[in-house]
C-alpha cells in the first residue's frame, strides 16, 4: 500500500512516515500544498494524509482541487483546528476522516487502515464508445462515424444500456427493468419496436449492424471483439 503525507512540519512528517514505513507501507511526502498537489496527482496512492494548515496552498483548497479533478483517493486530514465547524468544513471539502493534533501514532494507523478497508468509489464514465459509435452521456449526444444521430429519450436510454454492456447478451427482462423500470412483463412488443427503430437510426446509410439478436436469449451490442 502506498501513502502520501503532505505536512509542512518536518518533525511530524518524519514521525508519521517512519511509523507507516515500519508498518509496511510505502511512503512519499511533501512539505507544502503545491508540492503535495503535484504528488497526489502524479502518484497512485491508496491514502493521502494531509495537514490542513499548509504553506503555498492550504489543505482545504488542496482537497477541493483534488476532488474537482476526479481524484477519489481517501483523505485523512490532520489539524489543530478541533471545532465542530472546522471538522464539518473539512469533511464537506472532501476529506474522509479527521484527526486532531496532537495524536498517537496508533490512532493514525488505525484510521489509515479503516480508510483502506472502505470500498473505493468508482467514477461513472461520461463517454462510451463501441466501434465507431460515440455516446456523450453528459451532453446526450450520439454520433456514428462522426455523424450525429437524433434519438428520443427512451431510445437514448436503451442505447446507453446496451453500450454499457457491449459484448454481453442482454435479455428482454433486463431491458424492461433498466430502461423502462418495469418489473413485470407488459405483454407488448415495446422492446422489439424500440430496438427496430434504434437499429434503423444507427444503420442509416448502409452502416453495419451494431445490435445483434441472439435467438431465444436477447440482444448483444457488438463490441468488435
Amino acid at each position: 500500500m502506498k501513502i502520501a503525507i503532505i505536512e509542512d512540519d518536518k518533525e511530524t512528517r518524519n514521525y508519521i512516515a517512519n511509523g507507516l514505513k515500519e508498518s509496511g507501507f510505502t511512503v512519499d511526502s511533501a512539505s507544502d500544498g503545491l508540492e503535495g498537489l503535484l504528488l497526489a496527482k502524479t502518484g497512485a496512492y491508496d491514502v493521502l494524509v494531509i495537514d490542513r494548515m499548509l504553506p503555498q496552498l492550504d489543505g482545504l483548497t488542496l482537497v477541493k482541487t483534488l476532488r474537482s479533478s476526479g481524484c477519489t483517493v481517501p483523505v485523512l486530514f490532520l489539524t489543530t483546528m478541533c471545532g465542530i465547524d472546522d471538522r464539518v468544513e473539512g469533511l464537506n471539502a472532501g476529506a474522509d476522516d479527521y484527526l486532531v493534533k496532537p495524536f498517537a501514532f496508533s490512532e493514525l494507523a488505525a484510521r489509515v487502515n479503516a480508510l483502506l478497508r472502505r470500498p473505493q468509489m468508482t467514477v461513472e464514465p461520461t463517454y462510451l464508445q463501441v466501434q465507431d459509435l460515440e455516446i456523450d452521456l453528459l451532453k446526450r449526444v450520439v454520433k456514428r462515424g462522426g455523424q450525429a444521430i437524433e434519438l428520443q429519450p427512451t431510445e437514448f436510454r436503451l442505447l446507453e444500456y446496451l453500450a454499457r454492456h457491449a459484448g454481453q447478451v442482454v435479455t428482454r427482462t433486463l431491458l424492461l427493468e433498466n430502461v423502462w423500470d418495469f418489473h413485470f412483463d407488459p405483454k407488448t412488443n415495446m422492446v422489439e419496436t424500440h430496438i427496430s427503430r434504434l437499429r434503423g437510426k444507427l444503420n442509416a446509410g448502409g452502416k453495419p449492424e451494431l445490435i445483434l439478436t441472439v435467438r431465444g436469449a436477447g440482444y448483444i451490442m457488438d463490441g468488435g471483439g
